[in-house]
């Protein structure tokens, strides 16, 4: 059994700290940058990086930074690389290294990750690099009669088969299965779902030979689809959550890490909040946010040199929160504190 494996996963959920995913895909990244009124070029997706991973006092609630490809081989604008600079700072230095969703042949609209081929060879330059853990994200759409089993299937057979390949290369997988919310699909839809699914991936990692004691798992909250008209509240929420989770995760793995998921900065915030104050778990609680952590910050930025500081001051209020959040300790006093910039 890996000692580093485990040191490094019981690390990135260590006690008030969560995971910022900074590992937008360059396409993704340049339409965020859009929405915010930002041209977007290479120059710009590493100066909003460097914004965030150069913000006094966000380590203290942040424990690694997931990184895309571009990213993890960019600098400061002084010349500092980003894996060095989050390395000085506490701070792991993870990447993403899935190639994306792609059709599924044979299954109409379902979809499954790749990145598999050579992937062997780039964890080890990864880890040479500095990398600790890694991401891929399996996507399943819910409607009526989706997911289909073979899409189930076939996408945990993947996730599987990277983790394995990442505990080979001393790195920690992160497990993602993300059961979208996108449709009208009920909550107890959601939960139907995202059982079945995570008693899948669980069954293809324990074919596959994956330590559980040196992975993480980085699932989505039981929601209702968007677009149902029925919302259940946020204690119903984190209830049908825990429920799901304790059927189907192994006590083993040290730490459930959320996705955002589209969902309100606050609600992540104040979901995450409450399954933290709804008693011990057989594993640590914490996050995993994209959106949930930059939204406020690059809306502030705006491209502009001027704002970097205020921009900063947004991100490390949403860490803080995020990170209270962790310890069941937020409230929603904290959004009312004034955001002051340095």
């Amino acid at each position: 059994m890996s000692t580093e494996l485990r040191e490094n996963a019981n690390a990135l959920v260590a006690a008030g700290k969560g995971i910022l995913a900074a590992d937008e895909s360059n396409g993704t990244m340049d339409k965020r940058l859009q929405a915010a009124g930002v041209e977007p070029s290479e120059e710009m997706r590493r100066a909003l990086r460097e914004l965030l991973f150069t913000t006094d006092g966000a380590a203290e609630h942040i424990s690694g930074i997931i990184l895309y490809d571009e990213t993890f081989g960019q600098s400061t604008a002084d010349g500092n690389p980003f894996p060095e600079l989050l390395q000085s700072q506490g701070v792991i230095p993870g990447i993403k290294v899935d190639t994306g969703a792609k059709p599924l042949a044979g299954a109409g609209d379902e979809k499954v990750t790749e990145g598999l081929d050579g992937l062997g060879e780039r964890l080890a330059d990864y880890y040479e690099r500095g990398a600790r853990f890694a991401k891929w994200r399996g996507v399943i759409a819910v409607d009526d009669v989706r997911p289909s089993r073979y899409c189930v299937h076939v996408n945990a057979h993947a996730l599987a088969r990277y983790a394995a390949l990442c505990q080979e290369a001393q790195i920690v997988p992160i497990v993602e299965p993300e059961v979208l919310m996108d449709g009208e699909h009920t909550i107890d839809r959601s939960e139907h779902v995202t059982g079945a699914v995570l008693a899948t991936v669980f069954a293809e990692l324990h074919e596959q030979r994956v330590l559980l004691e040196g992975m993480l798992l980085k699932p989505n909250m039981v929601l209702a689809g968007y677009a149902c008209p029925e919302q259940p509240d946020d204690e119903i929420v984190a209830e049908r959550t825990l429920r799901c989770l304790r059927r189907h995760v192994p006590a083993a793995v040290p730490g459930i890490v959320f996705l955002s998921g589209g969902q309100a900065d606050e609600d992540a915030t104040a979901r995450l909040n409450l399954m933290n104050q709804m008693g011990a778990q057989p594993w640590e609680v914490s996050f995993s946010y994209g959106r949930g952590l930059q939204a406020a910050a690059l809306t502030t930025w705006h491209g502009d040199s001027d704002n970097v500081a205020a921009a900063q001051a947004q991100y490390l209020h949403r860490a803080r929160c995020t990170g209270a959040a962790r310890a069941g300790k937020y409230s929603e006093e904290m959004e009312r504190e004034p955001v002051a910039s340095s």
